[in-house]
């Protein structure tokens, strides 16, 4: 932990005008709020001058002030605040759009940290940072995409923003980041986040329809995402179904949907495992209940499907994972049974006999 002198002269060093002393006294802020919440709030008094740094025309002075903001907004919700009130956002915003690729990162990167503030996303909304961000989306690094996206996913929360990202017509820039990313990451997540956010509007999912390889994409994240990319994926695919089920069916179906959604119904998440059996049951053939002809049963609902399934490869699949899913579920309902019997039946009957009569009725 750094001393009350270190502090002290670090902040003399900061607000004096050497550009030199100023430089060394942003990289030490820097080093120290790092890894610590104390030295991020005793370092406070630094932010103006580091504001007042960002908007020199020394590089130098721009490239130590953003990374020592970055470190002093970082997990502290008072701090956020200040830089926004201290006039740094119309400077970072700035670098959005420089020549120079790690103040473009710098710069994302520190609107995805301020745009974690509620107290902050509306003049964020509002200064004209998303355009920029989507176009970052576009023709950015890796890493600031990265950021960008997440950005923007943490903005979409509120309803003026989602319109405004709506505008920047960001779908298909999010398309191919999840074609080219890993779908377990935390990139994929927070793309098929947004995108589950910007399918309940027509201009969205009409945007991800035309998009080559839209709904692919999200299918393959609902295939072999992370737990929570699954979530976002299969209620993306259940909302545009469930507003428009004619206009939707065909082209969710079409990209081989059904295997993933099996086992979502069996091994999902608490949330994805009822989204995916209900989406199910509008894939099929008829949005009625068919109980009159055989029981409305997941299977029977499954077995309509694969009925219509285009391609041996597909159908296939869909056939075997519809048997994996019958037969875990037989076990289940087996493992349901032996416990009931072992708890109604007397302690010296044999649990297996037990199991064995019930199951055969």
């Amino acid at each position: 932990m750094e001393c009350s002198s270190t502090v002290h002269e670090t902040l003399k060093l900061i607000k004096s005008r050497d550009p030199c002393s100023k430089i060394y006294a942003a990289k030490e802020i820097r080093r120290l709020a790092k890894s610590s919440q104390h030295s991020r709030r005793r370092f406070y008094p630094a932010i103006e001058p580091l504001v007042d740094m960002l908007r020199s025309d020394c590089l130098e002075f721009n490239h130590a002030a953003i990374l020592a903001l970055l470190n002093l907004a970082v997990k502290d919700e008072t701090n956020k605040i200040r830089i926004i009130e201290a006039g740094g956002l119309e400077p970072i915003i700035g670098f959005l759009k420089s020549e120079h690729q790690n103040m473009q990162e710098h710069a994302a990167a520190s609107l995805l940290t301020l745009s974690a503030s509620s107290v902050n996303k509306p003049t964020i909304s509002a200064s004209g940072a998303i355009p920029l961000l989507v176009n970052i989306l576009r023709y950015g690094s890796p890493q600031a995409k990265v950021d960008a996206v997440m950005a923007l996913y943490n903005l979409s929360t509120l309803p003026d923003s989602l319109n405004l990202i709506l505008q920047a017509e960001p779908v298909p820039s999010i398309v191919n980041l999840l074609k080219t990313c890993k779908k377990s990451s935390k990139l994929a997540e927070k793309c098929i986040a947004l995108l589950e956010t910007i399918v309940q509007f027509d201009e969205g999912r009409n945007a991800l329809i035309s998009e080559d390889g839209g709904v692919l994409a999200v299918v393959e994240v609902l295939e072999s995402g992370s737990l929570h990319s699954r979530e976002h994926a299969v209620s993306t695919l259940l909302i545009m179904c469930q507003i428009d089920r004619c206009k939707y069916r065909e082209p969710i179906l079409r990209e081989g949907v059904i295997p993933g959604l099996l086992e979502l119904t069996v091994q999902g998440t608490s949330k994805s495992q009822p989204k995916a059996k209900t989406l199910l049951q509008l894939l099929r053939d008829s949005p009625y209940p068919r109980s009159e002809i055989q029981p409305d049963t997941l299977e029977n609902i499954v077995c309509n499907i694969i009925s219509q399934i285009d391609g041996e490869e597909q159908s296939g699949k869909a056939k075997q994972m519809l048997a994996e899913m019958v037969q875990v579920s037989m076990e289940q309902s087996l493992r349901h049974l032996q416990q009931r019997a072992m708890a109604c039946t007397p302690a010296d009957m044999p649990l297996t006999n037990c199991a064995s009569e019930v199951s055969s009725k």
